[in-house]
């Protein structure tokens, strides 16, 4: 069902209501801005616990060797590492990102570290992904889909590249479930992260509208129906950190 703005070609940039052809390069714009201080910045943001997050998804992944992966939304490759490790020689990882300034920062990070035998770079859309049908075994897209302007379009196309019995992971930022951790979220992330962003990465309305664009973003039920409209089957999520975070599961059968 499609709401008010998308029918009338709009949809939001943070709290702002914008021409949904608008939005792909304006949020370009945002992450050609932080690529650089990207990693610096998730630490500082998440306390570090951005960390115990990726590595509740690697565990729910159960990604095998041999296995075909694509991290979508990649970013810098923290997950695309850890893959890489899991799949081994006989496997293959796909980093794709819409961003070439974040595909940029992660392949000079993988590469410095090693990682140089299993893993593919491509500049991707979520919503038209350039892969064959039935190509993957897993897909993750870790803090990328709120970012993604046609959400339903991007989980049909995901849907369309994973293999039968493959299955997809969504990490992202969620709606917190108690109101004293909802307010306090609040608190911090429209007073403190902004000014963070500005001091550290000398761009504080980047990380304004990144906290903006996760209040925008689907809660944990309507997420996991979106995903269940696209196809998707034994839908499930958990609350990581209060909610502040949910990881969704679903397979394609």
């Amino acid at each position: 069902m499609k709401t008010d703005n998308e029918s009338s070609g709009k949809t939001h940039f943070g709290y702002q209501t914008i021409d949904k052809n608008d939005k792909e390069k304006m949020v370009a714009s945002v992450f050609h801005s932080v690529a650089a201080k990207y990693d610096i910045m998730n630490d500082l943001m998440s306390f570090g616990v951005h960390r115990l997050w990726k590595r509740f998804t690697i565990d729910a992944s159960a990604v095998r060797p041999g296995n075909k992966v694509l991290d979508l939304a990649g970013g810098t490759g923290d997950l695309t590492r850890k893959f890489s490790d899991i799949v081994g020689s006989t496997g293959q990882v796909v980093l794709a990102d819409i961003n070439d300034s974040m595909i940029k920062v992660g392949r000079e990070k993988l590469r410095n570290k090693g990682y140089v035998g299993n893993i593919e770079y491509v500049q991707a859309n979520a919503e038209a992904l350039p892969f064959a049908d039935n190509t993957f075994d897993l897909v993750t897209i870790a803090f990328g889909l709120r970012n993604v302007t046609n959400k339903d379009n991007a989980l049909a196309s995901i849907f369309r590249v994973l293999k039968p019995g493959g299955r997809l992971l969504v990490l992202e930022f969620s709606k917190p479930q108690q109101d004293w951790l909802n307010k306090a979220y609040d608190f911090y992330s429209f007073n403190i992260l902004p000014t963070m962003g500005g001091v550290i990465a000398n761009d504080k309305d980047s990380y304004q509208y990144l906290s903006e664009s996760i209040r925008m973003h689907p809660d944990q039920d309507t997420l996991k129906s979106m995903m269940e409209t696209a196809g998707f089957e034994q839908v499930e999520y958990h609350n990581l950190t209060g909610g502040i975070v949910a990881l969704h599961k679903g397979f394609k059968f």
